[in-house]
């Protein structure tokens, strides 16, 4: 007998849809939202097992990534935010994109409880307590992790009153991890499988618009986006092209940042240069 679950963004049935085979020993089932196409696991009880490492040796696309968004991100911020800041990235991982981001001159900081901060050490929202309202938030490769999609974004809206954000998008209704290699049952993270529709369904859940080039890169927003624009920005070349053009004048921060971390180290040497 098929079971079924609320589903987590339009809070319509969802029926089972298939089980899987999850970190190779625990059968989970995945229901399907026919609402919105939203595709969900079981309650995630195997979540600290599949966090013992954060990253996982299956994310080789870590580097690119950071590589193929950090000038999309800059042309979306020159366009429509206040490039001064603060930004926040949720989720940041090694801390390899806010150390980009500082490098062309934008101040961004990290926040992420599962994984070491590497690269932005200093920059982190434990060294900025005080830091509360950002001028964006981004989350890469982050919504598929969530297992109370609502919840969390409602947690990032406390911080910034927009998202921008990649997860994929369903690419069929009827996808299954032996078509689609995103759900990545092997690592246990991917918990939650987005339609284009029950995106638009969780931002107007928080009376904001979505923008999406319907691929990877999506923005919640209250504020009025040109879709013609947002898409164009994920053309890398035209991006770099916008960012050359542009009048504001992004400094690096790679100096100013070294001088902080330095006079840290110096203070504290054995606590801040581990």
């Amino acid at each position: 007998m098929r079971t079924s679950m609320t589903c987590h963004i339009c809070n319509t049935p969802s029926n089972e849809s298939f089980q899987v085979k999850v970190l190779f020993k625990y059968d989970v089932t995945y229901y399907r939202c026919h609402t919105c196409g939203f595709i969900q696991t079981e309650t995630p009880y195997w979540l600290p097992e599949a966090y013992e490492s954060a990253i996982t040796s299956l994310d080789i696309g870590l580097v690119s990534r950071n590589l193929r968004w950090a000038p999309t991100v800059e042309a979306i911020i020159r366009k429509w935010f206040v490039p001064k800041g603060p930004f926040l990235d949720y989720g940041g991982g090694y801390g390899l994109f806010v150390r980009m981001m500082r490098d062309r001159g934008f101040p961004f900081i990290r926040l992420d409880q599962y994984c070491d901060n590497l690269f932005a050490r200093q920059f982190d929202v434990s060294d900025l307590p005080d830091v509360k309202n950002y001028e964006l938030v981004t989350a890469f490769e982050v919504f598929e992790h969530l297992a109370d999609p609502v919840a969390t974004v409602d947690q990032m809206l406390q911080s910034g009153r927009s998202i921008l954000f990649t997860t994929k998008v369903l690419p069929d209704p009827n996808v299954t991890p032996e078509t689609w290699w995103y759900f990545i049952p092997e690592t246990g993270q991917h918990v939650a499988l987005y339609s284009l529709e029950s995106l638009h369904r969780l931002a107007k859940r928080f009376g904001l618009q979505l923008y999406s080039d319907q691929r990877d890169l999506h923005l919640m927003t209250a504020k009025p986006i040109n879709p013609t624009w947002f898409r164009w920005f994920t053309d890398l070349r035209k991006a770099n092209l916008y960012n050359y053009f542009h009048s504001y004048p992004a400094q690096s921060l790679l100096d100013d940042d070294f001088q902080k971390v330095y006079n840290s180290v110096r203070n504290q040497p054995l606590k801040n240069l581990i």
